[in-house]
């Protein structure tokens, strides 16, 4: 039996369905690399690296076969890297222990690298027709102001009535329509400043808007302070070559291409930091020089302001030792190196 809510909510989806790139595709790994670049990222940014990335990895056993640097490269400017090297760890276990194919079980999907529970649930109802409910941002905030979940989002309780709202009201044999339908109202109407009402099919069944709260609803946890970093770089330059390191697998922004430096620590100048942390990443002395450029950016939990020299070597060698690797590069050939937003702007500067 479907509810007044899933039947509503279908109706409204089957006459206002967002028209995107990935919706009607029968290839679950089509749907699976949305599902992946939707993450934490709004659509409009993500459909050109949709389009992008299903032109150069028109299907799995390609993306598996590709080198990392390719996959980076790709998903350069979209942020949260990890996801794209998760894809391409996964693709290349799909291959070794599923035969090429995506698994169509919740159980199996969360076994691959970057699938979690909304993920997982998402890629079986859409691609695969499966009856499970998903709950990301735009259908926690839909289900918490229809039915005035008053618990905090992310908290347990909380958490444990939202499922139970999205799985009970599940439409059998309609899942992947019903979430794409919660997804398209959260980002569409029910938004998160100043819903538009008026305009909602859930209009008459939302307990939020009877009781004038909509905009209370979902309850926040109080957020922490965002700490700031004062961050310095050098740009060292041989014989017509840049130098850049390889940032480490496993931390932030793995595998991508940096101009090393670091932090500040308390009372420490700009030079002295910049100076400290080449002798630590480099084992290599150097004279700062002046200043490149001044750069800000803002990280999911935290901000830096980077401040970028011209810097010379004065006596060793550059050693790999805060990097994976480390190479002298043209300033004509630093698009070929995946780089996060600020280096890429230092990039950018030079070949200016």
């Amino acid at each position: 039996m479907v509810t007044p809510f899933a039947e509503k909510l279908l109706d409204w989806y089957a006459e206002n369905a967002r028209d995107l790139p990935w919706r009607g595709m029968a290839d679950p790994y089509a749907v699976w690399v949305s599902e992946i670049m939707l993450q934490q990222t709004r659509v409009e940014t993500v459909i050109p690296y949709f389009e992008r990335w299903l032109a150069r990895f028109p299907n799995l056993r390609v993306l598996a076969e590709a080198s990392q640097q390719d996959v980076l490269n790709l998903w350069e400017g979209l942020g949260y890297y990890s996801r794209a090297r998760n894809l391409h760890k996964a693709a290349k276990m799909v291959i070794n222990q599923h035969g090429g194919e995506l698994p169509a079980d919740v159980a199996s999907l969360k076994s691959l690298p970057g699938i979690g529970p909304y993920t997982a649930a998402a890629i079986a109802s859409i691609a695969f027709g499966l009856d499970e409910a998903a709950l990301d941002g735009n259908i926690r905030r839909v289900l918490s102001r229809t039915f005035n979940v008053s618990q905090a989002l992310g908290s347990s309780a909380g958490e444990q009535r939202l499922w139970t709202l999205a799985r009970e009201h599940l439409p059998s044999g309609q899942a992947g329509d019903y979430n794409q339908a919660l997804m398209d109202l959260g980002a569409t109407v029910c938004v998160p400043r100043e819903p538009a009402c008026d305009r909602c099919p859930l209009f008459e069944l939302c307990e939020a808007r009877e009781l004038g709260v909509p905009n209370l609803r979902p309850v926040r946890k109080k957020k922490d302070s965002i700490p700031h970093h004062t961050v310095t770089a050098a740009v060292i330059q041989r014989n017509g070559n840049v130098l850049i390191g390889q940032r480490p697998e496993g931390g932030l922004l793995g595998g991508m291409w940096e101009f090393p430096g670091g932090k500040t620590e308390p009372g420490e100048t700009l030079q002295a930091c910049l100076k400290r942390e080449i002798c630590e990443e480099l084992g290599a002395d150097i004279e700062v020089r002046e200043p490149l450029g001044v750069y800000e950016h803002a990280y999911t939990h935290f901000r830096v302001t980077l401040h970028a020299f011209r810097s010379a070597l004065l006596s060793g060698e550059p050693q790999p030792l805060g990097h994976d690797a480390l190479r002298w590069v043209p300033t004509s050939e630093l698009n070929d190196y995946p780089m996060g937003k600020i280096d890429r702007q230092i990039a950018d500067s030079l070949k200016g």
